[in-house]
Protein backbone atom coordinates (compact mmCIF):
# COMPACT_ATOMS: atom_id res chain seq x y z
CA UNK A 1 0.00 0.00 0.00
CA UNK A 2 1.49 3.40 -1.00
CA UNK A 3 -0.47 6.50 -0.23
CA UNK A 4 -1.96 8.35 -2.81
CA UNK A 5 -0.62 6.02 -5.64
CA UNK A 6 -3.26 3.96 -6.57
CA UNK A 7 -6.26 6.27 -4.73
CA UNK A 8 -8.36 6.22 -8.01
CA UNK A 9 -9.58 9.95 -8.29
CA UNK A 10 -7.80 11.65 -5.67
CA UNK A 11 -5.98 15.00 -6.53
CA UNK A 12 -2.87 15.78 -5.53
CA UNK A 13 -2.77 18.30 -2.99
CA UNK A 14 -0.13 20.08 -1.62
CA UNK A 15 0.74 19.02 2.10
CA UNK A 16 -2.20 16.27 2.08
CA UNK A 17 -2.05 12.65 1.56
CA UNK A 18 -4.57 9.69 1.64
CA UNK A 19 -4.25 6.01 1.48
CA UNK A 20 -6.90 3.29 1.16
CA UNK A 21 -5.98 -0.45 2.29
CA UNK A 22 -7.32 -3.35 0.50
CA UNK A 23 -7.02 -6.93 2.07
CA UNK A 24 -3.45 -7.67 1.16
CA UNK A 25 -0.26 -6.85 3.10
CA UNK A 26 -1.08 -7.80 6.63
CA UNK A 27 -0.53 -11.47 8.78
CA UNK A 28 -4.04 -12.63 9.35
CA UNK A 29 -5.11 -15.61 8.01
CA UNK A 30 -8.51 -17.40 7.66
CA UNK A 31 -11.41 -14.79 7.30
CA UNK A 32 -9.62 -12.10 8.14
CA UNK A 33 -6.71 -12.71 5.57
CA UNK A 34 -4.65 -10.92 5.13
CA UNK A 35 -4.11 -7.21 6.28
CA UNK A 36 -7.48 -6.81 8.76
CA UNK A 37 -6.91 -3.66 10.95
CA UNK A 38 -10.34 -4.41 13.27
CA UNK A 39 -9.68 -5.34 16.41
CA UNK A 40 -13.13 -6.39 17.02
CA UNK A 41 -14.51 -8.93 14.97
CA UNK A 42 -12.70 -12.17 16.98
CA UNK A 43 -9.25 -12.16 14.28
CA UNK A 44 -6.08 -12.38 17.12
CA UNK A 45 -5.48 -9.07 18.25
CA UNK A 46 -1.70 -9.90 17.94
CA UNK A 47 -1.91 -9.89 14.15
CA UNK A 48 -4.28 -7.19 14.34
CA UNK A 49 -1.78 -5.28 15.88
CA UNK A 50 0.94 -6.36 13.45
CA UNK A 51 -1.20 -5.26 10.80
CA UNK A 52 -2.20 -1.67 12.41
CA UNK A 53 2.22 -1.58 12.72
CA UNK A 54 2.16 -1.96 9.14
CA UNK A 55 -0.47 0.33 7.62
CA UNK A 56 0.78 3.00 10.23
CA UNK A 57 4.17 2.47 8.21
CA UNK A 58 2.92 2.94 5.14
CA UNK A 59 1.73 5.77 5.47
CA UNK A 60 4.85 7.60 7.52
CA UNK A 61 1.77 9.14 9.60
CA UNK A 62 -0.54 7.98 13.18
CA UNK A 63 -3.69 6.68 12.10
CA UNK A 64 -6.14 7.21 14.84
CA UNK A 65 -9.12 4.68 15.07
CA UNK A 66 -12.34 5.80 16.20
CA UNK A 67 -15.11 3.29 17.75
CA UNK A 68 -17.80 3.79 15.22
CA UNK A 69 -21.36 3.22 16.45
CA UNK A 70 -23.30 4.07 13.11
CA UNK A 71 -23.82 7.48 14.37
CA UNK A 72 -22.66 11.07 13.65
CA UNK A 73 -20.31 12.04 15.97
CA UNK A 74 -17.32 14.19 14.95
CA UNK A 75 -14.06 13.69 16.72
CA UNK A 76 -11.24 16.56 16.87
CA UNK A 77 -8.24 14.65 16.23
CA UNK A 78 -4.76 16.09 18.15
CA UNK A 79 -1.61 14.64 18.50
CA UNK A 80 -2.98 12.66 21.80
CA UNK A 81 -6.55 11.36 20.82
CA UNK A 82 -6.55 8.14 21.99
CA UNK A 83 -7.78 4.75 19.34
CA UNK A 84 -11.44 3.69 20.84
CA UNK A 85 -12.42 7.48 20.46
CA UNK A 86 -16.48 7.10 20.00
CA UNK A 87 -17.32 8.85 16.81
CA UNK A 88 -17.91 7.80 13.13
CA UNK A 89 -16.41 11.15 11.64
CA UNK A 90 -13.05 12.87 12.85
CA UNK A 91 -11.34 16.54 11.41
CA UNK A 92 -7.84 17.53 12.70
CA UNK A 93 -5.18 20.47 12.01
CA UNK A 94 -2.82 18.34 13.35
CA UNK A 95 0.46 17.39 10.97
CA UNK A 96 1.24 13.90 10.98
CA UNK A 97 -2.32 12.88 12.61
CA UNK A 98 -4.25 10.61 10.08
CA UNK A 99 -8.45 10.49 10.31
CA UNK A 100 -9.22 6.97 9.57
CA UNK A 101 -12.48 5.09 9.10
CA UNK A 102 -12.64 1.51 8.93
CA UNK A 103 -15.59 -0.25 7.01
CA UNK A 104 -16.30 -3.65 5.48
CA UNK A 105 -19.34 -2.47 3.10
CA UNK A 106 -19.92 1.40 4.58
CA UNK A 107 -18.50 4.12 2.61
CA UNK A 108 -15.92 6.02 3.46
CA UNK A 109 -15.68 9.87 2.92
CA UNK A 110 -12.48 11.87 2.60
CA UNK A 111 -12.25 15.42 2.86
CA UNK A 112 -9.46 17.64 2.28
CA UNK A 113 -8.39 21.53 2.21
CA UNK A 114 -6.85 22.14 -1.13
CA UNK A 115 -4.60 24.04 0.90
CA UNK A 116 -3.21 21.61 3.50
CA UNK A 117 -5.12 23.67 6.55
CA UNK A 118 -7.28 20.22 7.72
CA UNK A 119 -8.41 17.23 6.98
CA UNK A 120 -11.55 15.04 7.79
CA UNK A 121 -13.02 11.44 7.77
CA UNK A 122 -16.14 9.77 7.84
CA UNK A 123 -18.20 6.67 8.54
CA UNK A 124 -21.04 6.60 6.21
CA UNK A 125 -22.92 3.68 6.90
CA UNK A 126 -26.66 4.48 5.78
CA UNK A 127 -28.10 4.96 9.27
CA UNK A 128 -25.17 7.69 9.71
CA UNK A 129 -25.68 9.09 6.10
CA UNK A 130 -29.40 9.21 6.69
CA UNK A 131 -28.77 10.69 10.15
CA UNK A 132 -32.42 12.39 11.51
CA UNK A 133 -34.17 14.80 9.40
CA UNK A 134 -31.51 15.20 7.02
CA UNK A 135 -28.90 15.81 9.28
CA UNK A 136 -26.42 12.69 9.61
CA UNK A 137 -22.18 12.32 9.32
CA UNK A 138 -21.42 14.35 6.30
CA UNK A 139 -23.68 17.43 7.60
CA UNK A 140 -22.18 16.94 11.10
CA UNK A 141 -18.56 16.73 9.69
CA UNK A 142 -18.64 19.35 7.39
CA UNK A 143 -20.28 21.63 10.59
CA UNK A 144 -16.54 20.65 12.01
CA UNK A 145 -14.79 20.91 9.11
CA UNK A 146 -15.24 24.05 7.05
CA UNK A 147 -14.69 26.58 10.48
CA UNK A 148 -11.18 25.36 10.50
CA UNK A 149 -10.48 26.32 6.45
CA UNK A 150 -12.19 29.36 5.70
CA UNK A 151 -14.36 32.52 6.77
CA UNK A 152 -18.44 30.85 5.42
CA UNK A 153 -19.11 27.74 4.13
CA UNK A 154 -19.46 28.79 0.32
CA UNK A 155 -15.55 29.45 0.21
CA UNK A 156 -14.63 26.37 2.37
CA UNK A 157 -16.69 24.44 -0.02
CA UNK A 158 -14.41 26.07 -3.20
CA UNK A 159 -11.73 25.04 -1.92
CA UNK A 160 -12.63 21.30 -0.43
CA UNK A 161 -12.03 18.27 -2.29
CA UNK A 162 -14.09 14.69 -1.24
CA UNK A 163 -13.44 11.05 -2.01
CA UNK A 164 -15.41 8.15 -1.42
CA UNK A 165 -13.94 5.04 -0.82
CA UNK A 166 -14.81 1.57 -1.85
CA UNK A 167 -18.38 0.33 -0.67
CA UNK A 168 -21.09 -2.28 -1.36
CA UNK A 169 -22.30 -1.24 -4.82
CA UNK A 170 -25.92 -0.42 -6.26
CA UNK A 171 -26.17 -3.72 -7.62
CA UNK A 172 -25.47 -5.66 -3.86
CA UNK A 173 -27.65 -3.16 -1.56
CA UNK A 174 -30.74 -5.18 -0.72
CA UNK A 175 -32.69 -3.00 1.86
CA UNK A 176 -36.26 -2.82 2.78
CA UNK A 177 -38.96 0.19 2.68
CA UNK A 178 -37.18 1.49 6.17
CA UNK A 179 -34.51 2.64 4.77
CA UNK A 180 -35.78 4.33 1.65
CA UNK A 181 -38.01 5.86 4.04
CA UNK A 182 -35.40 7.21 6.08
CA UNK A 183 -33.89 9.31 2.97
CA UNK A 184 -36.86 9.83 1.03
CA UNK A 185 -38.85 11.59 4.06
CA UNK A 186 -36.33 14.19 4.52
CA UNK A 187 -35.67 14.28 0.62
CA UNK A 188 -38.22 13.21 -1.66
CA UNK A 189 -35.02 13.39 -4.61
CA UNK A 190 -33.34 10.26 -2.72
CA UNK A 191 -35.46 7.83 -3.77
CA UNK A 192 -34.53 7.83 -7.33
CA UNK A 193 -31.57 6.35 -5.52
CA UNK A 194 -34.13 3.26 -5.07
CA UNK A 195 -33.77 0.53 -7.34
CA UNK A 196 -36.72 -1.94 -6.85
CA UNK A 197 -36.22 -5.55 -6.14
CA UNK A 198 -38.86 -7.01 -5.08
CA UNK A 199 -41.71 -6.53 -2.69
CA UNK A 200 -40.49 -4.09 0.30
CA UNK A 201 -37.18 -4.87 -0.95
CA UNK A 202 -34.90 -2.03 -3.15
CA UNK A 203 -31.55 -1.66 -4.19
CA UNK A 204 -29.83 1.33 -2.55
CA UNK A 205 -27.35 3.12 -4.46
CA UNK A 206 -25.14 4.34 -1.67
CA UNK A 207 -22.09 6.52 -3.39
CA UNK A 208 -25.05 8.68 -5.02
CA UNK A 209 -26.82 9.21 -1.88
CA UNK A 210 -23.50 10.44 -0.51
CA UNK A 211 -23.30 13.00 -3.30
CA UNK A 212 -26.50 13.94 -3.06
CA UNK A 213 -26.07 15.19 0.22
CA UNK A 214 -22.56 16.43 -0.45
CA UNK A 215 -23.80 18.60 -3.21
CA UNK A 216 -26.11 19.77 -0.83
CA UNK A 217 -23.57 21.59 1.38
CA UNK A 218 -21.69 23.01 -2.02
CA UNK A 219 -19.47 20.08 -2.49
CA UNK A 220 -19.06 19.61 -5.99
CA UNK A 221 -15.50 18.62 -6.12
CA UNK A 222 -16.38 14.82 -5.48
CA UNK A 223 -13.59 12.23 -6.33
CA UNK A 224 -13.76 8.08 -6.40
CA UNK A 225 -16.37 5.39 -6.23
CA UNK A 226 -18.99 6.08 -8.92
CA UNK A 227 -21.23 3.30 -8.41
CA UNK A 228 -19.67 0.74 -10.79
CA UNK A 229 -18.23 -3.08 -9.83
CA UNK A 230 -14.83 -1.87 -9.93
CA UNK A 231 -15.74 0.04 -5.97
CA UNK A 232 -18.14 -2.54 -4.76
CA UNK A 233 -16.64 -3.77 -2.01
CA UNK A 234 -19.23 -7.62 -2.13
CA UNK A 235 -18.14 -7.84 -6.18
CA UNK A 236 -14.30 -6.96 -5.37
CA UNK A 237 -13.82 -10.30 -3.05
CA UNK A 238 -10.25 -10.35 -3.50
CA UNK A 239 -9.50 -6.25 -2.66
CA UNK A 240 -11.87 -5.87 0.24
CA UNK A 241 -13.58 -7.48 2.86
CA UNK A 242 -17.27 -7.66 3.00
CA UNK A 243 -19.72 -8.45 6.23
CA UNK A 244 -22.39 -8.54 4.03
CA UNK A 245 -21.10 -10.93 1.32
CA UNK A 246 -18.90 -13.48 3.99
CA UNK A 247 -20.46 -12.20 7.57
CA UNK A 248 -16.99 -13.00 9.21
CA UNK A 249 -14.98 -10.06 8.00
CA UNK A 250 -11.96 -8.42 8.41
CA UNK A 251 -12.01 -4.52 7.99
CA UNK A 252 -9.58 -2.04 5.75
CA UNK A 253 -9.31 1.70 6.24
CA UNK A 254 -9.38 4.59 4.57
CA UNK A 255 -6.98 7.51 5.73
CA UNK A 256 -6.22 10.88 4.98
CA UNK A 257 -3.52 13.32 6.85
CA UNK A 258 -1.59 16.53 6.15
CA UNK A 259 1.84 16.39 6.15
Amino acid sequence: MTPTAGLAGWPQLPGVQAACSGREGGVSTGAYASLNLGDHVGDDPAAVAQNRQRFAAGLGARPVYLRQVHGWGVARLEADTPDGTEADACVTTRRGVACTIMVADCLPVLFAHAGGAAAAAAHAGWRGLAGAHGHGVLEATWAAYWPLVAADPAAAARGTRVWLGPCIGPAAFEVGDEVRAAFATADPRAAARFAPHGPGKWLADLPGLARERLAALGLHDVGGNDGSSAWCTVAQSSGFFSHRRDRVSGRFAAAVWLR
